[in-house]
């Protein structure tokens, strides 16, 4: 059961936007050096695992209070965990740096990547739709429940039950 879609200009706007972002790409590869000199490197890497902590630390207190803003929580950290492997992996200086950086891309931030993408998979499942459930059988939040369904909810609908089958 789907409460809210969006708006009918989003996908068209995001697609663009992301075929948009071919090309600068493309750009950057060419025009940008291979190495950098940056200010501030630890500031940035620090201020990285900040944000990484506390999107963790939102995960956790979402799924301690059985929230549904798990789901964004757990999708969000999951995208910062990546991010973090991909930026360690590629900025490291080489030999023992390289291996640290892969080892914890393997063994640390990725399969938590993992863990994080499945939870928000998990997440309206297990805490949104018993929700509704709840919403439907209470008379104040019936009106909240009556959206209309899923595309596939809608089609099952329309299609006649199986049989069942013979013993």
């Amino acid at each position: 059961m789907v409460l809210w879609s969006p708006p009918r200009w989003i996908a068209p706007f995001f697609g663009l936007a992301a075929l948009v972002l071919v090309p600068w790409v493309v750009l950057l590869v060419n025009v940008l050096p291979a190495a950098h000199r940056a200010s501030h490197w630890n500031v940035a890497w620090a201020g990285f695992d900040v944000l990484l902590a506390l999107v963790l630390l939102g995960v956790a207190l979402a799924a301690w209070r059985r929230s549904p803003w798990l789901q964004s929580a757990a999708a969000a950290a999951a995208t910062l965990l990546v991010v973090d492997a991909w930026f360690d992996v590629l900025t490291s200086s080489g030999g023992r740096e390289l291996a640290v950086a892969i080892v914890e891309a393997v063994a640390v931030e990725l399969p938590l990547a993992a863990l994080c993408f499945l939870l928000a998979r998990d997440t309206e499942r297990r805490l949104v739709e018993p929700l509704l459930e709840r919403a439907r059988s209470e008379p104040r939040l019936r009106r909240l429940a009556a959206a209309p369904a899923r595309p596939s909810e809608e089609r099952d609908r329309r299609r006649p039950a199986a049989a069942a089958p013979r013993a």
